[in-house]
């Protein structure tokens, strides 16, 4: 006998032992018979066909990349401190930004008025450091204390756009005379200060009366915000100042819109606002000619239209990607006012399209932000408050590139946080203070903040509870007798 026929009898032997002792039941259970066996029992049945795992947690399967990655950026976007992070980062960017391109437009400006060329740089950096410190004051203030801030405010603006009318105070910059000279080179323009007086005064009354129940009454909607307004307008038009004043009036409407003004109201008040301003333009030539070059692409019969069109050539010669960062031509004494009515021009030829879609990103990104804390919040101040400073803001910013483009008079307007001026970055930080302390007021980011201080240590303290392994990972402390 072979050694393959042994094996082979001691397997039958076995199997057929196994078979027949004891039981007559067949193979033990849990002991599938073999299949395609030499003699031995039934075959095998067939194998269930593989199936894909479903995924973990019991769930369908995960998405596909796109899907998921577009899921995870909803989750982002609606967590409680996006508002805060695009208010922060947002106007931190636009600063930054705008420093980097005062510097670069205002050089040519400094030397032809024999100054140094970062004279401008110079100044607009201390007003940055300053308004970086009126920043952090405002986000640090409570809400009671900003209120009780506003009524200081109007009236210190109102005296102050008084003395501008004072001839031996005033000073007058560009047929304007809206500023008030405070010593050696530094010159207030307390037009921009009265924007932010008339958010928060204007908000605090809202506020005020929405708690009385008295917003349903249209007496108490137009009085005392709509004779104020006026009043201030009053005062920057005596200045000559129309850009300010289109400003102001967008932050009345603002209000007046977040305070639910009727539609019939708000009709009357636009109509009557339009009205003022048509005749304010119809009587000056100088607003007239700025009018009739909306959309011009020829400087005009005695160059009216001068910075407009050379506004337009430094946009169109900056390609997709700019010229270079110092690079402009149209800075070489072809476009007026290159550092501050006119940086958008000058940031477009020398960062091209992509420079000035970045700057309108970020500003979109503000703008946003701010609605979004106005909506969500229940306290009608802050509600209005966010409210009028996002529509100072992004109607700033609207008026100002539209008149770069081409598509909106030359209003005189500076691009918010971005222009060079000291007097209108020293308010314009102030109030993105109040949107970054309202937007870390909310309730929900309240306890989003309180989560990421307790779980970060303090100057490398551990938090209580928790104890230190290798690779950095924190456990936490098991109570005694647990195994």
């Amino acid at each position: 006998m072979t050694a393959r026929s042994a094996d082979a009898g001691r397997a039958g032997g076995g199997s057929s032992a196994r078979a027949g002792g004891g039981s007559s039941a067949g193979p033990r259970a849990g002991s599938p018979a073999r299949a395609g066996g030499r003699g031995s029992g039934p075959a095998r049945p067939p194998r269930r066909p593989a199936t894909a795992r479903p995924a973990r947690g019991g769930g369908r399967p995960p998405a596909g990349g796109p899907r998921r990655l577009l899921d995870r950026l909803k989750r982002a976007w609606d967590r409680p401190l996006t508002a805060y992070y695009l208010i922060l980062g947002g106007s931190l960017l636009i600063t930054v930004l705008g420093l980097v391109m005062v510097y670069s437009a205002s050089q040519i400006k400094a030397l032809q008025s024999g100054l140094a060329p970062s004279y401008f740089f110079r100044k607009q950096l201390l007003a940055a450091v300053l308004g970086g410190g009126l920043l952090l004051i405002a986000t640090r203030m409570p809400v009671r204390l900003h209120r009780t801030l506003a009524y200081p405010l109007l009236a210190g603006s109102v005296f102050l756009m008084c003395l501008v009318q004072i001839p031996g105070i005033g000073v007058a910059v560009n047929g304007n005379q809206n500023w008030i000279n405070l010593g050696g080179p530094f010159q207030m323009q307390p037009s921009e200060f009265a924007k932010l007086a008339l958010v928060l005064w204007g908000a605090d009354l809202l506020a005020r009366k929405h708690d009385k129940k008295l917003l349903v009454q249209w007496k108490h909607l137009l009085v005392p915000l709509i004779p104020v307004a006026f009043l201030l307008l009053g005062l920057i038009m005596l200045g000559g100042d129309m850009g300010t004043a289109i400003i102001l009036t967008a932050i009345l409407f603002g209000l007046l819109w977040l305070a639910g003004a009727p539609t019939r109201l708000f009709v009357g008040v636009l109509g009557t606002a339009t009205v003022i301003g048509a005749l304010l333009i119809k009587t000056s030539a100088n607003r007239m000619s700025r009018l009739a070059c909306i959309g011009a692409t020829d400087p005009g019969p005695g160059d009216q239209c001068w910075q407009a069109v050379h506004g337009i050539y430094a946009l169109a010669s900056g390609g997709f990607f700019g010229s270079g960062l110092g690079a402009s031509m149209e800075k070489w004494g072809e476009l007026p006012e290159p550092h501050t009515d006119f940086i958008f021009a000058i940031t477009g030829e020398e960062l091209g399209l992509a420079g000035t879609l970045s700057v309108l990103a970020l500003f979109a990104a503000l703008g946003y932000a701010g609605i979004r804390v106005a909506g969500r919040t229940e306290d009608p101040f802050v509600r209005f408050a966010a409210g009028g400073v996002t529509t100072w803001i992004t109607a700033q910013a609207v008026v100002n590139i539209g008149a770069v483009l081409g598509l909106l008079p030359i209003a005189g307007v500076p691009l918010p946080l971005f222009s060079y001026g000291g007097s209108a970055l020293l308010p314009t930080m102030f109030a993105v203070g109040l949107l970054i302390a309202f937007a870390r007021d909310e309730p929900a980011a309240r306890a989003a903040l309180a989560a990421l201080a307790t779980r970060k240590p303090v100057f490398g303290r551990k938090p209580a509870g928790v104890r230190w392994k290798t690779m950095r990972r924190r456990v936490k402390k098991r109570p005694s007798g647990e195994r």
